[in-house]
């Protein structure tokens, strides 16, 4: 194992590999541009109220991940099994738009951790299609931007004009604002952001602008690869590292990251040897200006309605979508999450976390459309 020093850091809190890795992935689906570290976890709540005074930025920190209990799991698997046919036609509806549009060779840089298990079936896809198609896990973090070195190594190696980022849905769009001023200092053109769902109306090409119960999207590192999400904290990543992430061993014995995406990808197979999705199935599409205008006005008015009802002026404490408010009470300290129903399928697995949390919820379902839920992150300062 490489070690290294870093001036405040003793060697025994750090061990790291700044060198492409595929987490629990097979190297042909996903190389990570990360470096992996270990570094002592924040407490959750001290981690909320450092990040919310100012004094560190929420990337300079992590807190250990946790298992979520029996019941959660077996929501998540009912939704894997109710979602996966969807996405797995999604996926390929996704991958022909891309290999209509881009020549040449394709390279996804999947924005770790949520666009990474949708970036290992696109890839997969692509590659079926013929393609020459790579594909990297890469840092984005908001205030920071783009991982610089991680971009550096991928454009040494593939040409920009293939490049296309891959999320797995928008929420606010806080991440396409970072993705796209990030950008310009590779390229005139706009990023192409590739996502399942796009409710805010900020990608380049989306499944759909639905707010539906991605599977992936309730769970942490156990279906990404056993990651964390990326660090940037100087006492371990220094000027020509990656950004960082901690590898979850603790997490090893419940880790389906593959198990996940060989799940959906028998649906991709299967769509991909129809030669065409199912009809139930809206087609991936570029969006129009017009698209974007459609849904980014409605997003923007859900987020106005939570940040008039509760006086919110810190539009960071917002975090929409079914999979983002999920994350939300999974790693945050929630103070209230709207919902558009108690009894929607699709949002079991949420309300099973409120419940057992005992947060404070209120149906919502006109003030938050076209979201389905919405968390409140608690003011702690």
């Amino acid at each position: 194992m490489d070690t290294e020093t870093h001036q405040g850091i003793s060697p025994a809190m750090i061990s790291a590999y700044n060198k492409p890795f595929p987490g629990t992935y097979a190297a042909t689906d996903v190389l990570f541009l990360l470096k992996k570290v270990v570094m002592d976890p924040t407490d959750i709540s001290v981690k909320e109220a450092s990040v919310q005074s100012g004094r560190r930025h929420y990337s300079e920190m992590i807190s250990v991940e946790r298992l979520p209990d029996d019941g959660y799991m077996r929501l998540f698997e009912e939704a894997m099994a109710a979602g996966a046919g969807r996405m797995g036609n999604e996926v390929v509806s996704l991958a022909r738009a891309i290999s209509a549009a881009v020549e040449g060779p394709i390279t996804l840089a999947s924005l770790v951790r949520a666009g990474v298990p949708l970036g290992v079936l696109l890839k997969r896809a692509l590659t079926a299609l013929g393609r020459d198609v790579a594909h990297f896990g890469v840092s984005i973090i908001r205030d920071k931007g783009l991982d610089r070195n991680a971009m550096r190594y991928i454009l040494e190696r593939r040409p920009i004009e293939g490049l296309v980022f891959v999320d797995g849905w928008t929420g606010k769009g806080a991440i396409c604002n970072e993705l796209e001023q990030s950008f310009e200092a590779y390229s005139n053109d706009k990023p192409r952001l590739v996502v399942l769902a796009d409710p805010a109306g900020r990608s380049w090409l989306a499944a759909s602008g639905e707010d539906w119960l991605i599977p992936s999207g309730i769970l942490g590192s156990t279906v990404s690869g056993l990651i964390s999400r990326s660090i940037l904290n100087a006492d371990v990543v220094g000027p020509e590292d990656f950004h960082a992430c901690v590898q979850w061993a603790h997490l090893e014995p419940h880790d389906i990251s593959k198990r996940f995406v060989d799940t959906i990808w028998r649906y991709c197979q299967a769509a991909i040897e129809i030669g065409a999705v199912e009809p139930f199935y809206p087609a991936a599409s570029v969006w129009t200006d017009a698209d974007r205008s459609f849904h980014s006005t409605n997003a923007k008015q859900a987020v106005e309605f939570v940040r008039a009802r509760n006086d919110v002026t810190n539009m960071n404490r917002i975090k929409p979508g079914i999979a983002e408010a999920t994350r939300a009470i999974l790693r945050r300290v929630p103070e209230m999450v709207f919902v558009s129903s108690e009894n929607e399928k699709d949002l079991s697995a949420l309300m099973h976390l409120i419940r057992e949390k005992n947060i404070p919820y209120a149906v919502a379902r006109e003030g938050i459309h076209p979201y389905r839920a919405l968390t409140l992150i608690r003011q702690v300062i």
